[in-house]
């Protein structure tokens, strides 16, 4: 089986017509205002009207006031909600929209408690812990820690680009690679060419 492949962090239409092109299977938006690939509603809007028929749109929130969320929701069609704060399973099922959890790795996390606490999620996103940020930081944790299985679909973050993404799928098996900083050419800033090699580099690899 091929990973899936999302491209988190897209910031203008040009961008994300093109990443779609070039075979990611979902965009991601971050409506963080804290990140610097945090994305306007308007500019939400428009990505999303551009994007060809099979790509699924990501919200992407940090703890996040519900008003927020609810205020993206009704304006804008996102396929999935991605929570990658401390958010408990009440507040991600609170919108009425499948959702997935992001959390962040480090020794002593128990990652299959966490699955069956969120239970109701469509997928686990394992990004690298950090204490300066939710994400997107570029580094990478040690896959060891990772359990054998999970109830939950796996999607693999943190530090992953077109030289590691072949190993890291090799070595974890996740349903889905998720990549921000890793196909930029400065934050926030994606660069085309990292994004092609790095799907090609997932495709590669089946």
């Amino acid at each position: 089986m091929t990973a899936r492949i999302k491209i988190c962090g897209l910031r203008d239409v040009a961008t994300a017509r093109a990443t779609a092109a070039l075979g990611a299977d979902a965009i991601g938006l971050v409506f963080h205002e804290a990140s610097p690939r945090h994305v306007s509603i308007n500019t939400a809007h428009e990505i999303v009207a551009a994007l060809p028929p099979f790509v699924s749109t990501v919200g992407l929130f940090v703890d996040a006031d519900p008003s927020l969320v609810e205020g993206v929701l009704r304006t804008l069609p996102l396929d999935l909600l991605q929570f990658h704060g401390d958010e408990p399973p009440e507040y991600c099922r609170a919108f009425g929209r499948p959702y997935i959890k992001a959390v962040r790795v480090k020794p002593g996390l128990d990652l299959l408690e966490l699955a069956d606490r969120y239970a109701d999620a469509r997928g686990l996103l394992c990004d690298a812990y950090s204490p300066l940020a939710h994400g997107g930081t570029g580094e990478r944790f040690d896959w060891n820690l990772l359990p054998a299985s999970l109830p939950l679909p796996l999607i693999l973050s943190g530090g992953l680009d077109s030289a590691n993404v072949a190993d890291a799928i090799r070595a974890v098996r996740p349903w889905a690679v998720d990549v921000s900083s890793g196909v930029e050419s400065q934050r926030g800033i994606k660069d085309l060419d990292r994004v092609a090699q790095f799907i090609a580099a997932v495709r590669q690899h089946h």
